[in-house]
């Protein structure tokens, strides 16, 4: 069994992203600048915004940080996201999900210029993805293709199962792994809360994706031997034995599955860090987008 490191793949990525931005100053470019807006207070979500501006500081980008309290209107919100829009030193931004339940999160996605769209949400960004057209990729799927990618796992002509339809990242890492492309040309099946047989199905993957969000979904019983396993799940559990009180566990049961596997990604420090290069990855190509 080998860890598919995201921490230190996503290290790399920082380097030669540092390296680029040197470049750009020195030809007296614009330095790319990302805005990440953070509505409320969740533990979870903070951590997150508060990685990614790191990430900004590190590489050498510019970083806006805006917070408002959970109760801000969706007019204001979305007042904010079309300032940003038409702010010509924004170079790209997010806005952080999930949203209060009195915010329309669809309306606040489609309110983003796609050209800004940085996590790669909108349905355009979506659509051109479908369609292999130039845009922004969602970070997350994005970042475990890369993953994979570097650390040449072979998914040409494989099995793959994933575990989980959102949005996010199931959906359209489907669609990214069936594409002839490296990584890619898979045979994937899509799987959900509704899938007959679930953990035969699962069992019959040479690459497992776990995005349902549920804790140490994945057990031994449903790997075969040799399967390659990304694990994106990021949930808080309650643990006592832990200073902070919680500890951090993945969708696979990752003590009895590993012995398996032939990789892995642990959690944390595999898929996390993956997702926030792949947000930098966007931001840099943003200033190819925007012609900057």
């Amino acid at each position: 069994m080998q860890l598919l490191d995201g921490k230190a793949t996503a290290e790399a990525i920082r380097a030669e992203l540092r390296k680029a931005v040197e470049e750009r100053k020195e030809n007296g470019k614009k330095i790319p600048h990302l805005a990440a807006v953070l509505v409320g207070s969740d533990g979870g979500s903070l951590t997150y915004v508060n990685a990614k501006v790191k990430a900004c500081d590190e590489i050498g980008f510019q970083s806006t940080l805006i917070q408002y309290q959970s109760d801000i209107s969706e007019e204001a919100l979305l007042h904010k996201v079309n300032e940003l829009n038409n702010d010509p030193d924004i170079d790209g931004f997010i806005v952080q999900l999930p949203l209060p339940d009195h915010i329309d999160e669809l309306k606040v996605t489609e309110a983003i210029d796609p050209k800004k769209d940085v996590d790669g949400f909108h349905p355009m960004n979506l659509g051109n993805m479908v369609l292999s057209l130039p845009g922004f990729l969602p970070a997350t799927p994005a970042g475990i293709m890369e993953l994979l990618k570097r650390n040449n796992i072979e998914t040409s002509g494989k099995n793959c199962v994933i575990i989980g339809r959102s949005n996010i990242v199931g959906t359209p890492l489907s669609i990214m792994l069936s594409r002839n492309s490296s990584p890619g040309n898979c045979t994937v099946t899509l799987t959900h809360s509704r899938t007959a047989n679930l953990p035969e199905v699962v069992k019959q993957a040479d690459i497992i994706i776990a995005a349902i969000g549920r804790p140490e979904f994945v057990t031994a019983d449903m790997v075969k031997d040799g399967a390659v396993i990304v694990d994106v799940g990021t949930t808080r559990v309650p643990d006592a034995t832990k200073k902070r009180g919680w500890a951090l566990k993945g969708d696979v049961k990752f003590d009895e599955v590993a012995p398996k596997c032939s990789f892995i990604t642990p959690v944390p420090g595999g898929v996390g860090p993956m997702t926030i290069a792949s947000l930098m990855i966007n931001t840099l190509r943003a200033m190819d987008l925007n012609n900057k």
